[in-house]
């Protein structure tokens, strides 16, 4: 019984609207990714060259560029102070391309200027990721068992994935404000270029969105769950 009630429960609706703004944000991003993908940023300076400049300009030329991933997976890795930028990012002078690639390159100046939200999310981050394996494992075997005190626990669980993604909010505006400062100060892209980066950055910023929603939507519906076994 309970275990139909976890697939097939009305909470389950709470979670369509991070369900439909996750898909329209992927639509966004999706969308400017290919429109401006398209576009040739006047200068013509490639993706990993913008990036090496806005590093080396900040004090930050000790970080290693490299190229590797599929599509959508460009990120700076902290630990290794390497910036991975896609196979279609990196060598392409493109207006996305550049845009990501500066977006990039404000987490590793983030990283190398101590920001305190990057050193926050970096700091919890082994615990989220414990915390979200024990979700599910926990809220099947408290609505199983009717043990409240195991549903709960899963609520918390999640509630410490939303507290992740909340934190990421403020790292990922951040990078893309320093991206598009960097751009303009090094004059990699002209004003009206600038203005579509932007648009290539809002739009990526909507998938945080969506996941900081679905967080903590999904946080909402496991302590109404947890709460409604205890009653």
């Amino acid at each position: 019984m309970y275990f139909f009630g976890l697939f097939w429960d009305p909470t389950l609706l709470l979670l369509l609207p991070a369900l439909a703004f996750a898909v329209y944000a992927q639509i966004r991003v999706s969308s400017a990714f290919q429109t401006y993908s398209a576009v040739a940023s006047a200068r013509g300076i490639p993706a990993q060259e913008a990036a090496s400049v806005i590093l080396r300009r900040h004090g930050a030329a000790d970080v290693s560029i490299q190229s590797g991933g599929s599509n959508f997976s460009d990120h700076y890795n902290p630990l290794k102070n390497t910036i991975r930028l896609s196979p279609v990012v990196y060598g392409s002078s493109s207006i996305a391309a550049v845009a990501i690639a500066a977006h990039e390159s404000g987490h590793a100046l983030q990283h190398s200027q101590g920001y305190l939200p990057l050193k926050l999310r970096s700091a919890i981050l082994p615990v989220v990721n414990l915390a979200s394996s024990l979700a599910f494992p926990l809220l099947l075997f408290g609505l199983l068992l009717g043990v409240p005190s195991l549903a709960y626990g899963a609520a918390i669980a999640f509630g410490a994935v939303f507290v992740f993604q909340l934190v990421t909010l403020p790292v990922e505006f951040n990078a893309s404000r320093r991206a598009i400062q960097a751009l303009e100060e090094e004059g990699i892209l002209l004003p009206p270029e600038l203005a579509q980066a932007k648009k290539v950055l809002s739009a990526a910023a909507l998938t945080y969105v969506a996941a900081t929603l679905t967080a903590f939507l999904h946080f909402l519906r496991l302590f109404l769950l947890a709460r409604r076994r205890n009653n």
